[in-house]
């Protein structure tokens, strides 16, 4: 190309390059993330869960309770298949001890028929599928171990990447009253696990770690449906032999484990109905039954609260709950709070809410 020896043409041919380059196109919108979910034949040890694997933390970990042996298995296993273009999963403890060096990274394109794809060695697997489609990815041990199993932290680089468990959490089924239950509560548990990252979103707050353990324990002799406390969930036999469906019952369970107010100055009410908000907004919506009108108050605690912070919510802040979770975990709730958030006090927008009833 020749030199542009006039600086008025130089001008003119930066500025339409630089046009050019404003009218370009806009980058692609980043692909959403795929969940990915836990299966295990071996069980926890304590403190070391099964999300620890793979939650973006190398200082954390998984570990089996016992040793690990050759039938057994830890597969991490993705809502869809993904385009992997390479896999590295490191075990051993952070420290040293304990690595992998006989076993298999296998993979999967169903998540049900495996295939060896390579070799441990000191305690590392890296594998590059090069885009192959890949839904599962298994750990299997080469022998019978002599110490657990312990893995540090799966590393994956695929299109769409898979989501980390960002908020690790494992919940232990304690079924010994009634073993027949066994299927369902794990069943229940795995769904209040997926649902826990959404829950924690909903309610996070500066500084606040969520827990990572949670026991859900059924009992013959409760009377109640459900109840929780100290990350301790306890749930009637009879009322979930008989309604086996209401799996929302034990999300809003899980909800009160995060929620995690050290202080009694809560109001009841506004507990059960943050509770029963996540659950019939966010778990499972459209499910809440018609309220009656001529009953309904803000104060009304679960369905009938839940509702009313549903329509505040939606009329004046996003974050209205999250903001008055902030406060209540904080020993600092009052009710001036509606009043900063929305600029009308709790009775004004109780009145506001029933009346929209009537439209």
């Amino acid at each position: 190309m020749p030199r542009c020896s006039s600086p008025l043409l130089l001008a003119v041919l930066l500025f339409w390059g630089l046009a050019a380059t404003s009218r370009a196109e806009p980058a692609a919108p980043a692909r959403p993330s795929v969940p990915a979910v836990v299966q295990t034949t071996l069980t926890s040890a304590p403190r070391q869960i099964r999300q620890f694997a793979f939650d973006g933390d190398a200082d954390s970990y998984f570990a089996s309770k016992d040793n690990a042996g050759a039938d057994d298995h830890f597969t991490l296993i993705f809502d869809q298949p993904v385009a992997v273009k390479g896999v590295t999963v490191t075990t051993g403890k952070p420290k040293g001890g304990d690595g992998l060096d006989a076993g298999n990274l296998e993979i999967s394109g169903d998540g049900k028929k495996f295939e060896s794809f390579v070799a441990f060695k000191e305690g590392v697997a890296r594998a590059k599928p090069e885009g192959r489609k890949v839904q599962a990815i298994r750990i299997k041990p080469g022998k019978d171990l002599e110490h657990p199993l312990v893995i540090r932290e799966f590393a994956i680089e695929s299109d769409p990447p898979v989501a980390v468990f960002k908020y690790p959490i494992e919940i232990v089924v304690d079924v010994s009253d009634a073993p027949d239950m066994k299927e369902w509560a794990e069943k229940t548990a795995r769904v209040c696990e997926r649902q826990y990252p959404m829950i924690c979103e909903e309610l996070r707050s500066d500084g606040f770690k969520p827990r990572n353990t949670i026991t859900m324990r059924l009992r013959n002799d409760y009377q109640g449906v459900a109840a929780a406390g100290g990350g301790r969930i306890t749930g009637s036999v009879e009322f979930f032999q008989a309604h086996p469906d209401d799996i929302g019952a034990m999300v809003h369970e899980t909800v009160h484990c995060i929620q995690e107010y050290r202080t009694g100055n809560n109001p009841g009410w506004l507990v059960e109905g943050i509770a029963d908000y996540i659950r019939f907004f966010k778990y499972e919506p459209g499910k809440l039954r018609p309220l009656n009108p001529d009953r309904a108050r803000y104060d009304g605690s679960y369905r009938v609260t839940a509702a009313f912070l549903a329509f505040v919510t939606e009329k004046y802040d996003n974050e209205l709950v999250r903001k008055v979770n902030k406060t209540m975990r904080e020993g600092e709730y009052k009710e001036e709070i509606w009043k900063t958030l929305t600029k009308k006090s709790i009775k004004e927008l109780d009145d506001e809410w029933r009346a929209s009833f009537k439209k």
